[in-house]
């Protein structure tokens, strides 16, 4: 980028000296997108919005490793970008968030300054916090009490992702070598591979009780539901959470008990076979 007086200005907001074009080294990086990343998750363009006032004066780091000595850039500028030609996997026109970054021009990190300008030094990705995360096939929210619908997953020919909505605070980007985003990348701290693989098992588990508990619940009110009646009973099951589910399978075996108890004559009935 050629360093104008107008770059200057806004960069010598955050030194303690002015300084010239001669000591600077400036670039540009994308640092997310309002695609579907590869963590089936995607920022809404609000967030985007509250991340590009966020970001601006962000220090740039290697592999999300929070250590001063790691600092090596840092954000002057940034700005949404709109291709209206261009639609993502969830049907919007894509924007993109993008960021102009500085670094002194130094002997130790002449050889940082090369990399990137031959391409070397490319991905980036992003740590923040987002109040709001909700299901992108129910609207549910993916904090405390879960829906039944999992992501990557694909429902009526629409993969199953998390919206990443209401940012409040966004804390460094950094370079990586494979980030969550195919553009840029959002970097999310889940916790080791072998934890992920543990709780993919997890999830798989508890799917199954769950259509296990969906298929004892429809058996038991289908001996009282049918035709259409019985069909809205069924579609209104598959949308339940498991512990609402594990609650109406214990009401509907309570009160089939009931009934199963009682005699199959009544004293009334018993009335006509009497000699």
């Amino acid at each position: 980028m050629e360093i104008t007086n107008e770059i200057l200005a806004k960069i010598n907001k955050f030194t303690r000296r002015e300084h010239n074009a001669d000591e600077l080294f400036v670039f540009e990086a994308l640092l997310c997108d309002n695609e579907i990343d590869r963590d089936n998750e995607r920022f809404t363009k609000e967030a985007l919005t509250q991340l590009s006032t966020l970001f601006v004066g962000k220090t740039g780091i290697f592999d999300h490793n929070p250590k001063s000595g790691n600092q090596s850039a840092r954000i002057f500028s940034t700005y949404l970008e709109t291709d209206n030609t261009r639609k993502t996997s969830a049907g919007e026109d894509y924007i993109c968030l993008k960021a102009q970054i500085y670094m002194v021009r130094t002997e130790s990190n002449n050889d940082l300054i090369k990399e990137i300008d031959a391409g070397i030094k490319k991905e980036v990705s992003i740590s923040c916090s987002c109040r709001r995360k909700v299901c992108s096939i129910c609207g549910a929210s993916r904090k405390g009490k879960q829906c039944s619908h999992i992501n990557g997953k694909i429902y009526s020919n629409s993969r199953c992702h998390t919206i990443l909505d209401d940012v409040t605070d966004a804390y460094e980007w950094s370079f990586v070598a494979v980030p969550a985003q195919v553009e840029a990348g959002v970097k999310k701290h889940y916790g080791t591979l072998e934890n992920v693989d543990a709780l993919e098992k997890l999830e798989e588990s508890i799917e199954l009780y769950r259509k296990s508990v969906i298929d004892d619940i429809r058996r038991m009110g289908c001996l009282k539901t049918q035709g259409a009646v019985g069909k809205t009973f069924s579609n209104a099951v598959s949308n339940m959470t498991l512990n609402e589910l594990i609650q109406l399978k214990s009401e509907l075996i309570s009160e089939n008990s009931k009934v199963s108890s009682k005699p199959q004559l009544s004293s009334g009935n018993m009335s006509q076979f009497k000699t």
